[in-house]
Order: C-alpha cells, then structure tokens, then sequence
C-alpha cells in the first residue's frame, strides 16, 4: 500500500506522462526513518521540506502542517504494519502537480508516500569493510539547488553504477571548485587529531537532516571540534577517520580510501550518543 494525495491505495492512478516529478524533475522527496510509529528528528525533515518547496517555488497548501504530514506518514506504516513491525523506511515525495513543459501553469503539489521494512530499530554499528573512491566523471554545482533533495540525482544514480562496476561500497563527489561534496547517499566527515571537519552548504552537499544531529552532537562533545569548512582530495588519506551519515543509516565509517585504512572509534561513539539522543526523544 501506498500513500497518494493522503488515499491509501495499492496501486497510483498517476499519469507518468503528464507528471512533472517524471518529466522534468520538478519535486523534491525526504527519507524518513519511522520507529514505533515516530518520525525522527520529524520537525528537521518538515522544515526542510517546507524550505525546499518554497525555493522552487511551488504553492504549500494551508493544511500542509506539521502534524499533517506527520499524520500522512504514520498512516501509511500503519496501512503495512499487521505484524506490529517497529522501523520502516519512508520516502516522501511532493511533485509539482499540473500542465505545462518548463513553464507549469499551476504552482500546485501533489505527493506520494511509499515503505520499506527495517531489520533493526535504533541506528548499528558497523566496522566491516566498506571502501570509497572518488568519482570523477561530473562535478557537483556549488548553488543553492544541490543543497535540496530533488528527484534529479543522475549524477548520484551514475556513480552509484561506477560504484558497483569497481567493486566500492560508495563514492565521493567534487563540486566544481574541485572539493569534496558528499558522498553518492550521504554527507561526509573528517577525523583528523581533535577536530572534525564537514564541507559547508556553500560547497554544495545535500542539507542533510542526520548532517545536523552530528553537528550538534560534535558541538557538544567534550573532546572534539567541529569545522564546516571545504575538504581537499588531498586531506582524505591524511585523515584519521572518515564517516558518511544520512538519516537511514545514521553513521557508516569509511574504512578504506586507496592505500590509507582508517579507524572507525569517532564514528563509534557518536552511534551511541546519537541512540541516547533517540531514546530521550522518545
């Protein structure tokens, strides 16, 4: 079952030929991690929506609140949880509904929302392999676009390809000032000594809402500083520890970047602050 324009349905009546998501990329989407029937970090997703929404322009109806889509959300795990499974992956995504080509002749939206189980509740470690490499092909624009998760992502869809075909487990993307962006499916961190570094918004990486709890979880840990700022191809294999986060895996240390293996203790200990943090929420 899905959820489309708040309907639980099987199936969408959607015209693929007529839809702008479809045809141009005209929507934007948000990863939602459900468990027990709660959206977490609910607010940093809506408002990142809302924000997304307002740049490209598109017209937010009034009962689009908070606890509506949070509402939505719910009902859609609810509509595929007989068994009282407790996590779930949810895609949510709202697309500019109606006619035109580049020019849409309504600002109206629409939205779709759709399910996937997760094996495990609360966010894992783990420290098995998992290699990266730079990809290199396209570039990432450093403008306010790159920072929205819009269904325009070939860029993230090539590399995940180049990915496979040579055996990594992820890449890392250059924006066009030659810097580490992101990674295909998450933002990055770097460990070296006390500080922790991060590429800023201005170098183009996706305004994660997981980006933001680590942020405020290295801010307010003890030993370590935090840094937005540009990270060279160069400080890569200088690093101590190098870490991907978004808000379905929560931290995936990287450890294996070319010749250099990296430890995976930071990432480790922010796995466990950032479950505290879930719990307390809850």
């Amino acid at each position: 079952m899905i959820n489309v324009n708040g309907k639980i349905v099987s199936t969408s009546d959607l015209s693929l030929e007529n839809n702008r998501g479809f045809l141009y990329g005209d929507a934007v989407f948000e990863t939602l991690r459900v468990l027990d029937d709660k959206v977490l970090f609910l607010e940093d997703h809506y408002f990142r929506l809302m924000s997304s929404m307002r740049i490209l322009r598109m017209r937010i109806p009034m009962e689009f609140t908070m606890e509506y889509f949070e509402e939505q959300v719910i009902k859609l795990v609810q509509a595929n949880n007989p068994s009282n499974h407790n996590a779930f992956k949810v895609r949510f995504t709202v697309y500019r509904d109606g006619q035109g080509k580049y020019l849409p002749t309504t600002r109206n939206i629409g939205f779709i929302a759709t399910y996937e189980s997760l094996s495990q509740g609360v966010y894992t470690f783990s420290d098995a392999p998992y290699e990266v490499e730079l990809y290199k092909d396209f570039y990432v624009t450093a403008h306010l676009l790159s920072n929205l998760k819009t269904t325009n992502r070939l860029i993230n869809v090539t590399g995940s390809i180049f990915a496979e075909e040579n055996n990594y487990q992820n890449c890392l993307l250059i924006n066009d000032s030659k810097n580490i962006a992101e990674g295909l499916n998450a933002n990055l961190f770097l460990v070296k000594d006390k500080v922790i570094k991060t590429p800023p918004l201005t170098d183009g990486c996706v305004k994660g809402v997981m980006r933001k709890q680590i942020i405020e979880l290295i801010t307010k840990h003890p030993e370590y500083t935090l840094i937005e700022e540009s990270i060279s191809p160069f400080e890569l294999q200088k690093a101590d520890e190098l870490f991907l986060t978004n808000a379905i895996i929560g931290i995936q240390p990287i450890t294996k970047y070319r010749k250099k293996v990296f430890a995976t203790e930071v990432a480790s200990d922010l796995i466990n602050r950032l479950n505290a943090k879930i719990r307390l929420l809850s």
